[in-house]
């Protein structure tokens, strides 16, 4: 009962983390500092890459004051004249109405009047007559009263400047809910064009663009802020002049600006007045080379019925701004992309609402996984993790992609991470505790592995076993009454020198992901397989026999220096015995106390091929199973075949002599050649074809350490012989 109130105080305690964390991250979305809003825009970013929107080649056309018309017109500002001529060949070619991306604030240098004053020697006369020529400017007047034209403007911030009046001649601005200019961008300064231009223009925008924050322009003015007045943008002055509007509508309330009406067309904005604008992919199509306008060489239908801005993309000019599409756009294509969304209805918005949508969804997805994590398992809170992250993604994707409406993933997806994983955490911390008191009752009695895996799984603390095939090793160690007797003085000295040996042992097993048995005295019995499946038991094993008998030399070599310090230092040797089979494995013994351990006719010929290794003077014997299984990674060469106590059929038994370097060295192959036609010969009872071939492999095997195992076959052999004489 106690342990069960503790449980449920923790998951309390869980859940109160979880609700001061929610409250700390609503606090932290309604204050929204900086770097929250920059993760914002920098995901909204992503779905402009992912979703632009579809252009439409029947609305805008930019008329391009390229490098390529630089090169043949020369450089910036043109003659009025050239622009005079340009916008003459738009409306021949049935273009509606003309933008200008560029600004005119200065008389033509080149306009008669102007240019006289610069040449030397000129007669009285000609003076005069160029005098009384009409101005480019005029002429460029004449032709922008004749047309539907909007002259640019610019904002500008210079400190000690002084400020100018706005024109003769400005757009309506009428307001409804209130003033909009606390909200909009101000500019304190407005560049204007010549009084003579403006005077003729039927409309004037600013075409001024104030990047977010990071240098992106993400939100473009449609109104802003100019000398105190507000003054529309140079897209939104060609909407209203296209529509034949008188006046620009502000509608503004509590939060800033809302919505912008032009006539019957409305334009959604953020509470400054901005315009987000929905981008499609950059698209040469757009652009019509200025010379190109000039010398005729464009067809009517790049023109008809389109409104047309002129301006630069020309590097030199320095009009290049960075979009969430293109690192390098031209400004003049971004006032084309807000003329584009505006007439087919496809700008995008953040309503002020869709900041209370954001907290809500945050609030009730959060409140639902402080409800159900603490009582989920760990595939269960993985499946509420997936399914709450794709709602958020999903409905914030919907938004974007069939509604048009911005509403930001980036938020609510780090708040339901953060509380995800602080419950997680709560939930590992309360089910760790468990399994420290696991790990604490049991690490002194059983495997680290099983007692990891009792920690995981409780309810396997019972009687029982299962059935499965295993690798059971033991390695005894050779002469250990000797050995005993040399420490009958000493017994603290053999228990150090036992340590000493098992311990590197031991960890040559369990490296080669082996689970150690017993020990019995001066043997250790092994297994591979459980209770963590191995697919490689048989080979691991293997691996690890050879560790043993590597960790063995070094273990020697440490004690011949004991033997320098006129210590107690027997060599020691071991005899290893592997074999493979089904074995049952499980936990052993009775309520009180039980062992995980294995039973099997595999782990008695395991046990009995280790003693047999000083028999046939080999280090490594191993069952027939496991040989095949490691036939192509180890030198294994058949020895003999044996009766297990209890069944009628032989087992053969194989020495692992090597690696597989040894394996598909000749001289093996030699040996293991021989030795098959020894062991033919000698189970066919042909003597005398044994015997010389046994003496053959002896000659060919004299370095893989089998002497022992050729002098008893050669034993065997002429005891047959002299059987066979004698009868």
């Amino acid at each position: 009962m106690a342990a069960y109130l503790t449980r449920i105080q923790r998951l309390g305690a869980g859940r109160v983390v979880g609700l001061m964390l929610l409250f700390s991250l609503l606090a932290l979305r309604v204050w929204d500092p900086g770097p929250i809003e920059s993760l914002r825009l920098k995901s909204l970013d992503i779905y402009q890459l992912l979703y632009p929107r579809e252009e439409r080649q029947d609305l805008v056309a930019i008329v391009d004051i390229d490098e390529k018309s630089l090169r043949v017109l020369g450089q910036w500002p043109w003659p009025r004249t050239i622009m005079a001529t340009m916008v003459s060949k738009i409306v021949e070619q049935g273009g509606d109405v003309v933008g200008f991306d560029v600004l005119f604030p200065e008389p033509d240098r080149s306009s008669p009047e102007v240019f006289v004053q610069t040449i030397q020697g000129l007669d009285d006369v000609t003076r005069e007559r160029l005098r009384k020529l009409p101005s480019n400017d005029a002429i460029f007047a004449d032709v922008i009263k004749a047309s539907k034209v909007v002259l640019g403007q610019s904002g500008y911030r210079v400190s000690g400047a002084e400020p100018q009046a706005l024109p003769t001649i400005q757009t309506g601005i009428a307001t409804l809910g209130g003033d909009p200019r606390p909200f909009l961008v101000d500019f304190p300064h407005l560049l204007r064009n010549l009084a003579i231009l403006d005077e003729a223009a039927q409309g004037h925008g600013m075409f001024s663009i104030a990047s977010d924050r990071d240098g992106v322009a993400r939100r473009v003015s449609v109104v802003a802020v100019a000398n105190g007045t507000i003054v529309p943008t140079l897209s939104l002055e060609m909407l209203r002049v296209a529509v034949g509007a008188g006046s620009i509508l502000v509608r503004t309330d509590t939060g800033g600006v809302r919505r912008i009406g032009i006539g019957d067309l409305e334009v959604p904005t953020d509470g400054r007045g901005r315009v987000w604008v929905h981008y499609s992919r950059p698209e040469l199509r757009r652009y019509i080379s200025a010379i190109d306008l000039l010398e005729g060489r464009v067809p009517r239908e790049s023109l008809a019925g389109k409104m047309v801005l002129i301006g630069s993309s020309a590097a030199g000019l320095l009009d290049l701004k960075v979009t969430p599409v293109h690192p390098a756009l031209p400004g003049v294509e971004l006032h084309a992309q807000i003329l584009e969304s505006a007439l087919m209805g496809t700008t995008l918005s953040r309503p002020g609402y869709t900041a209370v949508v954001e907290l809500v969804l945050i609030a009730f997805l959060s409140a639902l996984l402080i409800a159900q994590v603490p009582k989920m398992n760990a595939g269960s809170l993985l499946v509420l993790g997936g399914v709450t992250a794709a709602v958020i993604l999903g409905l914030s994707w919907y938004c974007f992609t069939v509604l048009n409406i911005l509403i930001d993933y980036t938020f609510p997806l780090i708040a339901s991470f953060l509380l995800y994983a602080s419950l997680v955490f709560t939930n590992y911390v309360t089910v760790s505790a468990d399994r420290f008191r696991i790990r604490s009752a049991f690490s002194q009695y059983l495997s680290p592995d099983l007692v990891e895996q009792l920690a995981q799984s409780p309810e396997k603390l019972a009687l029982g076993g299962e059935q499965r095939e295993l690798t059971v090793l033991f390695a005894d160690v050779r002469g250990f009454t000797t050995i005993s007797e040399l420490y009958k003085d000493d017994p603290q000295g053999l228990t150090t020198l036992m340590n000493r040996l098992f311990t590197p042992l031991t960890h040559d097993i369990m490296e080669h992901r082996g689970t150690i048995d017993k020990y019995m005295g001066d043997a250790i019995m092994a297994f591979w397989n459980a209770p963590l499946l191995d697919p490689s038991h048989e080979i691991n094993a293997c691996k690890a026999a050879f560790e043993m008998l590597d960790s063995l030399r070094v273990l020697n070599g440490q004690r011949q220096r004991d033997v320098e310090k006129q210590q107690v230092s027997p060599t020691l040797k071991i005899g290893i015995g592997i074999n493979t089979g089904l074995c049952v494995v499980g936990n052993f013994g009775s309520d009180l106390h039980f062992n995980y351990s294995v039973l099997g006719d595999t782990v008695n010929l395991a046990s009995r091929l280790e003693g047999l290794t000083k028999d046939y003077g080999v280090s490594i014997m191993v069952g027939e199973r496991t040989a095949k299984a490691v036939r192509s990674h180890f030198a294994v060469l058949e020895i003999d075949h044996l009766q297990v106590r209890g069944k009628t059929d032989l087992e053969r038994v194989y020495a692992v002599l090597g690696g597989a370097e040894m394996a598909a060295s000749s001289d093996f192959l030699d040996l293991e050649r021989h030795n098959d036609v020894m062991l033919a010969a000698y189970r066919g009872r042909d003597w005398s074809h044994a015997l010389a071939t046994i003496l053959l492999c002896r000659e060919k095997g004299n370095h893989f350490g089998l002497d022992v195992y050729f002098d008893l076959y050669i034993k065997r052999i002429r005891q047959q012989l002299d059987a066979t004489a004698s009868s």
